[in-house]
């Protein structure tokens, strides 16, 4: 049976933190999850949802998922997809489900005529960075990754006027 690719429902919220947890897990970050369930559900299930998230099921198996939200390039004056989060359970991979879920998410931006999908990858990763280059992924090398967090976050909001 081929992969099947779903919106995530209220009901799914278990599953859903569950593959959080397991991608953490496998990217070593364990240690920095404090987002609850409610926490999840509340960005995912609400009037105007600030996250989405596609199940992939493989025989009625919840086998991965792809967590998104939508971002906006002002250079194309379109938006586009952040992928957040893509994971694909070990037992289920090399069966074209993180390509259905990466093919699901891109066919969303042609479909709504969004400009452009991207996400980070750790650079450690190489599997992934071969499977994302794979399927025509550019790495911007040329561009860092830039957060505020914490203490830092606070200490930068007390300088806004």
């Amino acid at each position: 049976m081929p992969v099947t690719i779903r919106s995530a429902r209220p009901a799914d919220i278990g599953v859903v933190f569950a593959l959080i947890r397991e991608l953490a897990d496998y990217e070593k970050l364990s240690h920095e999850v404090v987002a609850s369930e409610a926490d999840i559900a509340a960005a995912l299930f609400c009037d105007h949802p600030t996250l989405l998230c596609d199940l992939a099921e493989w025989n009625g198996a919840v086998a991965g998922f792809a967590v998104w939200f939508v971002n906006f390039s002002t250079f194309a004056g379109k938006p586009g997809i952040y992928l957040e989060d893509l994971f694909v359970r070990p037992v289920f991979r090399r069966n074209g489900i993180g390509q259905a879920l990466l093919g699901h998410l891109a066919r969303t931006c042609v479909e709504k005529g969004w400009a452009r999908l991207q996400w980070s990858v750790l650079d450690w990763n190489a599997p992934s960075i071969t499977f994302y280059k794979s399927l025509g992924a550019e790495l911007m090398e040329e561009w860092t990754v830039c957060k505020v967090t914490g203490p830092a976050l606070t200490q930068l909001a007390g300088r806004a006027p």
